[in-house]
């Protein structure tokens, strides 16, 4: 069952990650490709092919996950043409590098939420497009709610939003990265994302904790997400695919891998 762990991290080099990864007993990588050491212009070929080799090595699956404060329903002009080519350059480099997925995010909006909607569910629509293309997935994630009286706010965020994109767009190289600490500060909870989504489509089940107040990557345990009831449901379902840790540091990703292992 450890087979089935990963962790989601930036600001080490990818390739001390992996052989970090092979030495404990995880399987996959999320990593950003936005900064060194492991901003995109860093790989050239040669780095591309060593990746490439330690990935085939180790069995170990890798993944780009691109920053959630680039807007992905940004529709100013300019702007707009920038961020495509940022998701364009990522997922060229996810094509190179191998990589199993890249991380999809929805984007935000200051109100002005149905105009948003609409752009950016095209811009997750052409970047399928290039995915299929590249055979790359893409691993589309519901987002954090954020409080009330704050001015920015995240789309998909709850189960409505979520059904925007995932109504709109069918391929089998749109997935969904089904976030639990996401859809716990929502009223329906990870249990109503569940209910309406099921486990057919995901690619990936990304943990971490927090209290249902708001965002914050606590550790298992030390919030108020039941993950016993978590991993009962899933396993109930019939979810047999990975799960990525996004907390902690690495006794912490070790100890709760170990916790989690027992309940798979």
């Amino acid at each position: 069952m450890m087979n089935r762990f990963g962790f989601d991290v930036s600001g080490q080099p990818i390739e001390d990650l992996i052989r970090w990864a092979s030495e404990n007993g995880f399987r996959y990588i999320d990593f950003q490709a936005d900064l060194p050491p492991n901003d995109i212009a860093s790989f050239d070929a040669a780095r591309v092919r060593g990746v490439r080799d330690l990935c085939e090595r180790h069995d170990i699956a890798i993944g780009i996950h691109p920053s959630s404060a680039i807007n992905n329903a940004e529709y100013v002009p300019i702007m707009a043409e920038a961020v495509d080519e940022y998701l364009f350059a990522n997922l060229d480099l996810a094509a190179q590098l191998g990589c199993g997925w890249l991380v999809g995010h929805g984007g935000y909006h200051f109100g002005d939420v149905s105009q948003r909607r609409e752009v950016a569910v095209e811009r997750m629509k052409r970047l399928v497009d290039r995915a299929e293309e590249a055979n790359v997935v893409i691993f589309f994630e519901n987002h954090n709610k954020e409080p009330d009286h704050a001015e920015i706010h995240y789309i998909p965020h709850n189960v409505e939003e979520t059904h925007w994109f995932f109504d709109a767009i069918q391929s089998p190289y749109f997935k969904w990265a089904f976030n639990v600490a996401h859809g716990h500060l929502v009223p329906e909870g990870w249990q109503g994302f569940l209910d309406a989504f099921g486990v057919e489509n995901i690619g990936q089940v990304r943990l971490n904790d927090n209290t249902g107040d708001y965002e914050v990557h606590l550790v298992p345990g030390e919030g108020t997400i039941d993950f016993e009831a978590l991993f009962a449901r899933l396993n109930a379902d019939g979810y047999s695919d990975w799960f990525s840790l996004g907390f902690g540091n690495e006794a912490d990703k070790v100890r709760v891998r170990d916790w989690f292992t027992t309940l798979v």
